[in-house]
């Protein structure tokens, strides 16, 4: 694995010891960032199941400003830092061991919201919309805001819920992405109502 464009190309990232973890192949992560980018000005992503760390380090080095990264288990969060380290973006990155879900109360408490978000959850888990429209109820996305939800291909996500609409969606062998717009007030916009 290595980070594929931009500022950190080509630099090598650890993997994850152990089976646990599955990490993004570099054929899915370029495909994912050919349908959201290639390259930002700025803003801020955040990397929920950061695994390796290696989506929310490669939104930095195609030019994010910031990337929070979360993950429950103890060998991944170190991985990240040394991925962090070895592509020089610690100083642009924020590092946390907790569950997905209060993750987002805490971040939510701190005031911060993203342009960006990384959603690879374990296969097993299927609540990735559960998950968007929590970050929608906690303020945590700013308007226009991109999620990325990767998942078993054989699993089907809803086109649109909430006020998320699925843009790109593509398959991979076992894995499938859907990339959502959060769109704020969508029901209003489709019914024509004003606020």
């Amino acid at each position: 694995m290595r980070v594929i464009s931009g500022t950190a190309k080509g630099r090598p990232l650890k993997a994850v010891p152990g089976s646990g973890t599955r990490p993004t192949t570099d054929k899915v992560k370029e495909a994912i960032f050919s349908m959201i980018g290639p390259y930002f000005e700025s803003g801020r992503a955040l990397d929920l199941f950061a695994g390796t760390g290696g989506l929310g380090i490669e939104a930095l080095s195609r030019g994010m400003d910031q990337a929070v990264f979360i993950d429950l288990e103890y060998k991944s969060l170190e991985v990240v830092k040394a991925n962090l380290k070895a592509t020089g973006m610690e100083d642009k990155a924020e590092v946390y061991k907790n569950d997905a879900e209060r993750a987002l109360k805490v971040l939510a408490r701190r005031g911060t919201s993203f342009d960006l978000v990384f959603l690879d959850p374990p296969y097993r888990l299927k609540h990735g919309d559960k998950l968007m429209n929590k970050m929608d109820e906690l303020a945590l996305l700013e308007k226009n805001a991109t999620i990325v939800l990767e998942y078993e291909s054989s699993y089907e996500y809803p086109e649109r819920f909430g006020n998320f609409i699925c843009v790109r969606k593509a398959k991979y062998g076992e894995t499938a992405v859907s990339v959502y717009k959060y769109v704020r007030d969508a029901n209003l916009e489709e019914t024509g109502q004003e606020e």
